[in-house]
């Protein structure tokens, strides 16, 4: 498609509508609105099973937001916080990724005594440096909580799948990907929107988190599509203490020359670029503590759109001097392990 004809489009759009303009005080309450967030909680939580991995305690956990099959998750801390003498830990949100890849949804950064199926280890190469970074951040001495979402994993349609020699889940998520257009669309017709389903099942997980007696403070964290997840969570979630964004950070204003094709339809909720740019929106919990990580060689964004963010969000940020803590690393789109023990790290100092 033409990149010029929109960046024409643009100028009227913005003469008559005044895209992404300084935003307002309300700017979260407004955003929420817009985007349909549904108000969802975790009911019905079950202990579908609990094992001990070495260092690492974990358990599957089932609850159900009020439509469509049970939500499943896993939880997991380690091992000595399981007595009745234990303290409670910080907490954090882990949230998986989009990546094209939904037949699986919290397995892609968390694991149960079983281990990864080959698809989901294929993808941990590309984009986790090969690592669970849910287990990981679990033995740094957190309670970690990677949930399923709308239309990944325990929470993904059924679908009728012509046979061939690609696995069964590699058949899925090719089909997958041809229908999440669709998805967006009913959801529009229902008055919310895909991005708004996503953040109040979000906002569901989050909240019953921070309701186990052994969390105290909570945090969240995500690449990509779990960087989205974990941008709106920090917007919407007064309660979330601090927020990790890893390689999803760019205005939208930069995305025009060739960049907004490749990203999925939770990224552009619906008015919110009348009411702001997305990093304006990823700073709006300032001065809460905000960790951004830039992939320097993300060919899914910009350099100029990058730095655009990070230039939003520093002057959002500049009454809270050091509560924005941004990380450019020279690597492509990823999620790499030294990125992930940084924002550990960060999360320690910020949750302690």
């Amino acid at each position: 498609m033409s990149a010029e004809l929109f960046r024409e489009l643009a100028g009227v759009t913005g003469a008559q509508f005044g895209i992404y303009p300084e935003p307002g005080p309300g700017l979260r309450e407004a955003a929420r609105d817009a985007m349909g967030v549904l108000d969802l909680h975790a009911e019905d939580v079950r202990v579908e099973r609990s094992w001990t991995d070495g260092d690492l305690y974990g358990e599957e956990l089932s609850w159900s937001v009020g439509f469509g099959p049970r939500t499943r998750a896993f939880l997991l801390k380690p091992a000595t916080a399981t007595g009745p003498l234990s303290g409670p830990l910080p907490g954090v949100v882990a949230l998986h990724c989009h990546a094209g890849m939904k037949w699986a949804g919290k397995e892609k950064i968390a694991d149960a005594p079983e281990g990864p199926s080959p698809e989901v280890a294929r993808l941990r190469a590309e984009l986790y440096g090969g690592r669970a970074f849910a287990n990981a951040l679990a033995r740094r001495g957190f309670v970690v909580l990677a949930h399923d979402v709308f239309v990944w994993g325990s929470r993904r349609f059924p679908l009728d799948l012509p046979p061939g020699p690609e696995s069964e889940a590699d058949r899925y998520d090719a089909a997958a990907r041809d229908h999440e257009h669709v998805v967006a669309k009913h959801c529009a017709v229902l008055g919310t929107s895909f991005t708004g389903v996503v953040a109040g099942e979000d906002l569901a997980a989050a909240a019953y988190l921070r309701s186990r007696p052994d969390v105290a403070r909570t945090g969240c964290a995500g690449l990509s599509g779990g960087g989205l997840r974990a941008g709106l969570l920090g917007a919407f979630d007064e309660h979330m203490d601090a927020v990790v964004v890893a390689a999803m950070a760019s205005s939208y204003r930069d995305l025009l020359d060739g960049h907004v094709a490749r990203h999925t339809w939770m990224f552009y909720p619906p008015g919110l670029p009348r009411l702001a740019d997305w990093p304006d929106l990823v700073a709006a919990r300032a001065p809460a503590p905000l960790m951004v990580q830039y992939a320097t060689r993300d060919e899914l964004f910009p350099a100029a759109g990058m730095r655009r963010a990070h230039e939003t969000i520093t002057a959002r940020y500049r009454d809270a001097p050091g509560a924005y803590e941004a990380v450019f690393v020279d690597v492509p789109h990823s999620f790499d392990v030294p990125m992930q023990d940084r924002a550990f790290d960060w999360l320690a100092g910020a949750l302690a």
